[in-house]
């Protein structure tokens, strides 16, 4: 681009019209500098920055019956609005409407129950880590024992397969 309002010729380079900001390919045109200096990205931050989450993530289970309750209140409360409305204006649609916010009622409150109960039955079966009481934690505790103690049982017999070399030895335990 040539005649620019502060009088400077400029060659229409996609450096020079991208601004100060881009990175440039290489010699800058124009009367700034020398003309000799490469255009360097300074550091930038990056767009996000990772932090830890404060609570765990929900179980897949739990996680989609929750969505799948959240969407039936939503539709819950739109069909409530609507029959409200239907109701003020007088219109033929409010009886209806009334009768599906109703059962939608029943939905809604069978959607928010079925969390409940689905994120209680993983914790059942799946055990919690946090709770001192925990099922899991002596079922986790037992499972060790029994490994550390297969693990122990091996040992001993590459120990005694090494030092005696299978000559006549029946047993060592």
């Amino acid at each position: 681009m040539t005649g620019t309002l502060d009088g400077e010729d400029r060659t229409g380079t996609a450096a020079d019209i991208a601004g100060p900001g881009a990175p440039a390919a290489g010699k800058t045109g124009g009367s700034h500098g020398t003309g000799d200096e490469v255009h360097r990205q300074p550091n930038h931050r990056p767009l996000w920055a990772e932090e830890p989450a404060r609570r765990r993530r929900l179980p897949d289970p739990v996680r989609t019956s929750a969505v799948r309750a959240v969407i039936i209140v939503a539709i819950t409360l739109i069909q409530a609005m609507v029959a409200f409305l239907c109701t003020l204006a007088g219109s033929w649609l409010a009886f209806p409407m009334v009768i599906s916010s109703v059962v939608s009622t029943i939905l809604a409150t069978w959607g928010v129950l079925d969390v409940w109960v689905t994120r209680q039955v993983w914790n059942q079966r799946n055990g919690v880590v946090s709770a001192p009481s925990s099922t899991a934690r002596a079922l986790r505790r037992e499972r060790r024992r029994a490994r550390r103690q297969e693990r122990s049982a091996q040992r001993a017999r590459a120990r005694i397969r090494r030092q005696g070399g299978g000559t006549g030895q029946l047993s060592h335990l």
